[in-house]
């Protein structure tokens, strides 16, 4: 046999793997996530035994996004709910509560988040801390096991691959939100056909996140959801006017003031970095692109991503397909999602996986999801590293996938069993 052809042999060898998807075995599987579960524990122990106070080895607050919020909570406890929305006040605030050295974390949240943060903030900084991410992530542990559905082994090997998962360290890490977001939106979608007024409260509450709300009206309007809409549109209001009983309107005046300074540092300066902003948008800027093009593409980009997300829930698809579409289109469709918010991408899993056990998993499947688990991981460095944008590269395949098993279901295309 000559060199070649082992080559030739070798390629259609890991062809057939990644095909097949054996390589990734449940037994596996729960082994890998234990040792990444292991490297998160022996990561935080290490950054605990390290630290300066509340600051990390580089001077940094522990769970650096975090340290934004707690801020902007105790600026609405002295009485200030405006001041977060001031980058010069905010930074001051940040200065006196964690070191003149400490470098700014701006908050660009609506008022909605206020009364979180506020209430965080009324607990020394780690006890807000701890208060803050062991509950949502157990909501996001909850929303995982909901979302799977049929099983493909015990609760604990499914809670264990989900705490695996490498945007739960992503998020940890910076203290943020997304195990928050993440419970949202898949408790939303779950809960749209059997209680869809509970599924339409839940979706306003994610009104903290408007650069991911586009998609909603979208999805739910095509489906006729209507219980949900009103649902929705009546806890919003009832948070709007409660807010603003509560703080007034200093906070909402401050926050759109705000606006054009936000989308001129996020967007059109990349303040928070091109290589942790997981978007199209971003990824035009990442390789060099000039702000006209990135803001073209992403009109492109998002325009073409709702017109499917309409189609595909005006259609008979399974409810977990549209599911899993409508949060993978959440982070597609928006200019501004970083990499923490990729928890969102979980749950979508989830729910990819309880269908194709029902229905079998078709060639690549496995490797895709896989790919696709491990992305959050990957995607910064290698955008930093290769200037390559990988994170809404996977997002956009993921989807295209997620749509083309909802149309191989409506051909009655055959699939391949599932894996032992």
């Amino acid at each position: 046999m000559t060199r070649t052809d082992r080559s030739n042999s070798r390629l259609t060898a890991l062809d057939s793997a990644l095909a097949g998807g054996g390589w990734l075995s449940l037994q596996r599987l729960t082994v890998y996530s234990a040792m990444l579960v292991g490297g998160y524990l022996t990561a935080f122990v290490v950054l605990i035994a390290t630290r300066n106070g509340v600051l990390d080895t580089a001077g940094r607050p522990i769970a650096t996004d975090f340290s934004m919020i707690w801020t902007a909570g105790r600026a609405v406890l002295a009485g200030h709910p405006e001041a977060p929305f001031s980058i010069a006040r905010h930074g001051a605030m940040m200065r006196d509560f964690f070191g003149p050295d400490v470098g700014l974390t701006p908050w660009h949240y609506p008022p909605y988040f206020l009364p979180v943060a506020a209430l965080l903030a009324t607990l020394p900084y780690f006890w807000a801390l701890a208060i803050w991410l062991g509950p949502t992530f157990g909501l996001y542990l909850v929303s995982v096991l909901a979302a799977l559905g049929k099983r493909l082994a015990p609760r604990w090997q499914v809670a264990l691959v989900a705490a695996a998962s490498p945007a739960v360290f992503v998020n940890a890490g910076h203290g943020q939100n997304g195990f928050l977001t993440a419970f949202l939106f898949a408790t939303g979608t779950l809960q749209l056909q059997r209680r869809p007024w509970l599924a339409g409260s839940l979706f306003a509450l994610l009104s903290y996140k408007p650069q991911f709300m586009l998609v909603l009206p979208v999805a739910l309007l095509a489906g006729r959801h209507w219980k949900a809409i009103a649902a929705g549109c009546m806890t919003w209001l009832a948070m709007t006017l409660a807010l603003y009983a509560w703080l007034g309107a200093s906070p909402w005046l401050a926050f759109f003031d705000s606006l054009p300074e936000t989308r001129r540092l996020t967007l059109e300066l990349g303040a928070t970095g091109w290589e942790k902003i997981q978007t199209v948008f971003a990824a035009v800027r990442l390789i060099g692109g000039p702000i006209q093009l990135a803001y073209a593409v992403q009109v492109l980009t998002t325009a073409v991503v709702l017109i499917v997300l309409a189609r595909l829930w005006t259609s008979a698809a399974d409810p977990r397909l549209k599911g899993a579409a409508l949060m993978i289109a959440a982070l597609v469709s928006t200019p501004y999602s970083v990499d923490y918010d990729m928890v969102l991408l979980t749950p979508a899993i989830a729910l990819a996986v309880s269908y194709a056990l029902e229905k079998g998993f078709v060639p690549y499947e496995i490797s895709l999801l896989a790919l696709v688990w491990l992305t959050p991981l990957l995607a910064r460095t290698v955008a930093g590293a290769l200037s390559l944008p990988m994170g809404p590269a996977v997002e956009i395949l993921f989807f295209a996938w997620i749509v083309r098993r909802s149309r191989e279901q409506g051909a009655g295309i055959p699939v391949g069993p599932v894996p032992a």
